[in-house]
C-alpha cells in the first residue's frame, strides 16, 4: 500500500485570486482587519516572501509587507471549491479519505506511485487552476510531513524502508501531534530532532502511556494507520472571533454569542447533524485561554438551547475570573445524524439552570 498526502498550496489565498485576477502577483494575505487585532488564515507565496505566516497578528503581517492587499476569509466560497475538488480527485484513487478542506490522504496504485501522483497533481491544476503538494511514503504520518517538504507544487516520494532516515534531521515539531508544550518537554532532555527521538529508550518517561508508545513509533517511521474508505468524519463545528477592543460589557458578549451560536446551528443544519456536547472558548487580554464543556442531555442543532449551555459556561468562568475578554469562542463536538425526541426541547436538556434570558450573567 502506497500513501499520498495532498495538501493544497495556500488555498484559501488561491480561490480569492480566481475571484480577483487583478490581485495576482500581488502579496496577498487573508485573515483579520490589520488596523485591528485579527490573525492571518493564510498568506500568498508572494506575501510569505516578507515572512508573513499563518496565525501571525494582521498588524504584524502589515508592518512586515505595507503593500500587502488583505482580504477578509469567504468560508462559503472556499467550502464550495473544496467540494468540487475532493468530488473530482476521489474517483481518480484507490481509497480516498478527506483531512480537512484542504488535505486529504490517497491510496495510490502499487505499480506505479509516484506517476499516479503526478496525474492526480496534473488534473488538480488542469481542472481546478490550483497548485497542490503532495507527499507519498507507505507510511500515513511521512506522507503527511513530505507534503509540506517541497512547497509549492512539489511532490516528495520517500521510498520503502527510508523513512527513519527521511525524517531524522527534522525538528522534533515537525511531527504531527508534538505541540509546544511536547516540545518543551523534548528540549529539557535535550531531544530537538525527530531522529533524537526515535532513538529515545522507550521506557524513557516521555515515552511511557499510549501516546508517547506512538509518538515513538511514528519518530521511526512507522505508522500502521490505513487510508480510510470514507471522508473523514467532521468530529467538531466551531466558530470564533476576536474583538477589536477587549469585551467586558455582558449584554454585548451576549450578542456576539448568540451571533456565534447561531452560525454554529446552521452549519448543523446545513450537514444535517444534531451536536452532544457545547464547548466555549475564552480568552483574557493576558492571552491566558481557557476551554469549558457542557454536555447536554440530548443532541441538538437548535441554536437557543446551544447558545443557552454556552451563556452558562461563560458566565461560571467569568464568575471565577471577571475580566474582559479578547476572544470568544462557541463550537459543538459529539455529532451524530440523529437527535433524541422529546415532547419539551428545552425543559432540562442541559444539567444546570441558565438565566432566565439565557445572557451571560453579571
Amino acid at each position: 500500500m502506497v500513501i499520498a498526502h495532498i495538501d493544497l498550496d495556500a488555498f484559501f489565498a488561491a480561490v480569492e485570486l480566481h475571484h480577483h485576477p487583478e490581485l495576482r502577483g500581488q502579496p496577498l494575505v487573508v485573515g483579520g482587519d490589520p488596523n485591528g487585532r485579527g490573525v492571518v488564515a493564510t498568506a500568498s507565496y508572494a506575501a510569505r516572501e516578507f515572512g508573513i505566516r499563518s496565525a501571525m497578528s494582521s498588524a504584524e503581517a502589515r508592518r512586515r509587507c505595507p503593500d500587502a492587499v488583505f482580504l477578509r476569509p469567504n468560508m462559503s466560497a472556499y467550502r464550495e471549491w473544496s467540494t468540487r475538488l475532493w468530488d473530482m480527485v476521489e474517483p481518480e484513487c484507490e481509497v480516498f479519505e478527506q483531512a480537512g478542506i484542504d488535505e486529504a490522504y490517497l491510496e495510490l496504485n502499487d505499480e506505479d506511485p509516484l506517476e499516479h501522483a503526478q496525474q492526480i497533481q496534473q488534473l488538480v491544476r488542469e481542472k481546478m487552476r490550483l497548485s497542490c503538494s503532495l507527499g507519498v511514503s507507505a507510511a500515513k504520518v511521512v506522507a503527511k510531513i513530505a507534503s509540506d517538504f517541497d512547497k509549492p507544487g512539489g511532490i516528495t516520494y520517500v521510498p520503502p524502508g527510508e523513512e527513519a532516515a527521511f525524517l531524522a534531521p527534522m525538528a522534533a515539531r515537525k511531527l504531527p501531534g508534538v505541540g509546544p508544550r511536547t516540545e518543551e518537554r523534548l528540549t529539557k532532555v535535550g531531544i530537538s530532532t525527530i531522529g533524537q527521538l526515535a532513538a529515545m529508550d522507550d521506557d524513557h518517561p516521555l515515552l511511557r502511556g499510549k501516546w508517547g508508545a506512538v509518538m515513538a513509533l511514528r519518530a521511526r517511521g512507522i505508522d500502521k494507520r490505513t487510508v480510510g474508505s470514507e471522508r473523514a468524519e467532521r468530529i467538531s463545528i466551531s466558530t470564533e472571533r476576536t474583538f477589536e477592543e477587549d469585551l467586558s460589557d455582558r449584554a454585548q458578549l451576549s450578542e456576539r454569542g448568540r451571533e456565534m451560536a447561531g452560525r454554529v446551528a446552521e452549519r448543523l443544519t446545513e450537514k444535517g447533524r444534531y451536536a452532544r456536547t457545547v464547548t466555549v472558548k475564552m480568552r483574557y487580554p493576558d492571552f491566558t485561554t481557557i476551554t469549558r464543556a457542557q454536555t447536554l442531555n440530548h443532541a441538538t442543532d437548535d441554536a437557543i438551547i446551544i447558545w443557552r449551555a454556552a451563556a452558562m459556561l461563560i458566565g461560571a468562568a467569568l464568575r471565577v475570573r471577571n475580566e474582559p475578554l479578547r476572544l470568544l469562542g462557541i463550537g459543538v463536538t459529539g455529532l451524530s445524524d440523529q437527535r433524541q425526541l422529546t415532547l419539551f426541547p428545552l425543559e432540562g436538556l442541559i444539567q444546570a439552570k441558565a438565566s432566565p434570558k439565557h445572557e451571560v450573567a453579571s
